[in-house]
């Protein structure tokens, strides 16, 4: 077997009516920054906010009375598991997802709200996945694979249809990779109505398996990556055949490119994005050179991120811009000293957030103190006349 466009747009109308037609639009400021044309498919607008909606329900409505009533099965902790519990739901099908332990609750909480049943089994997504498939073979159900599953890539592939019947004139697609699954079926789309199109995958570097696999190496995998919605030990080998013939290039990039691309999302565009859904603009961020002058298509795959690591991300941009300055000061412990630097912080301009007082570190005299001022600045430039006031008052400075 393989996997055709014909059916891919037989899945494509499949899905019509039953899942959102999500918009791409033209990014005019991320463009300007990146020196590309960029269009953004925004699938952080499904109603699980992912695109893993397609491949699912492709593969649900394909299934017969019979396969129906013995109940689907699926291992995923995050975006699949929601996918298959939302629409096996709509169709009256019966879900058992299983999810490893350290699962968020919140993802947990989401998936059973959507009427799936939930284990939690195993440490890793590869022991929730053996645990799922040995409860569907009990019970002669169907076990729907997160990627390597021609059903599943048909549906994924989709999305390229839409970009390409929006956008005819795209010159290249850019792409994450976690199994593999949205690449193969985009990729096959893609090519099948223009040829000449290139696509671009995107891996994160904690887990570059596809690179590893198509270049014959033995890659290091694993960690806690932000991405975790690509964090795959082992591409798919259906998915692998079809996309890499296809693929003309895999980017891998690093835990700050993606953290650059989710608050570029929020700063810019006003959206959310995860991690993984943020992979292709981090890609054209890293390497815009790749991109100067194209009309890029990228998808944002996913919005489902954890708020609390939201604002961290975002506070963690501010300081990588130099708008959130710490300044540690090592002074004289006496009267007026930290009015002092707030005077000189406040004539410069900078807002003071927080103020840390140590008194107790052991390389600092005992007669003296150590100050973490927290400021809020308007940029690098204005971080450092701000630093170079603090020591025209002659005590030693460090800016973090």
């Amino acid at each position: 077997m393989t996997l055709h466009l014909e059916a891919i747009q037989a899945a494509a109308e499949r899905l019509k009516g039953h899942i959102a037609e999500t918009p791409i639009a033209f990014s005019q400021k991320l463009s300007a920054m990146t020196r590309t044309k960029l269009w953004i498919k925004y699938e952080n607008q499904q109603y699980t906010s992912a695109f893993k909606e397609r491949g699912a329900l492709n593969k649900l409505a394909m299934l017969s009375d019979s396969e129906r009533a013995r109940g689907v099965f699926a291992a995923s902790a995050g975006n699949h598991a929601q996918g298959v519990a939302y629409h096996a739901q709509r169709l009256g099908i019966p879900a058992t997802i299983v999810m490893p332990h350290g699962t968020p609750f919140v993802k947990v909480q989401k998936t059973q709200s959507y009427g799936a049943r939930v284990v939690i089994e195993g440490a890793t997504y590869d022991e929730a996945s053996t645990h799922a498939q040995s409860m569907c073979e009990a019970v002669g159900g169907v076990y729907v694979h997160p990627f390597n599953d021609y059903d599943v890539m048909a549906g994924q592939g989709t999305l390229a249809i839409e970009m390409l019947e929006a956008v005819p004139d795209l010159d290249v697609l850019v792409i994450p990779i976690g199994g593999g699954g949205l690449i193969a079926g985009m990729a096959t789309a893609a090519k099948a109505l223009k040829p000449w199109i290139r696509i671009i995958g995107v891996e994160a570097a904690m887990y570059p398996s596809f690179v590893a696999r198509r270049r014959g190496l033995n890659m290091p995998t694993g960690g806690s990556t932000i991405a975790e919605g690509i964090a795959v030990r082992e591409v798919g080998d259906l998915s692998f055949s079809l996309a890499n013939p296809l693929v003309d290039d895999v980017l891998v990039i690093d835990e700050a490119d993606f953290e650059r691309a989710i608050a570029a999302f929020v700063n810019v565009e006003k959206t959310v994005a995860e991690g993984a859904g943020a992979a292709g603009l981090a890609a054209v961020m890293r390497y815009p050179e790749k991109f100067e002058g194209l009309k890029t298509g990228l998808v944002l795959c996913g919005g489902n991120i954890d708020m609390r690591l939201l604002a961290s991300v975002l506070q963690r941009e501010l300081v990588r811009e130099k708008r959130l300055v710490t300044y540690r000061i090592l002074g004289d412990d006496r009267p007026g000293m930290l009015s002092l630097m707030a005077d000189v912080i406040s004539r410069k301009g900078g807002n003071i957030v927080d103020v840390a007082h140590n008194r107790l570190v052991l390389d600092v005299p005992a007669k003296g103190a150590e100050f973490d001022i927290l400021v809020e600045t308007q940029d690098a430039r204005h971080a450092h006349e701000i630093a170079d006031g603090l020591r025209a008052t002659g005590y030693a400075l460090r800016m973090e």
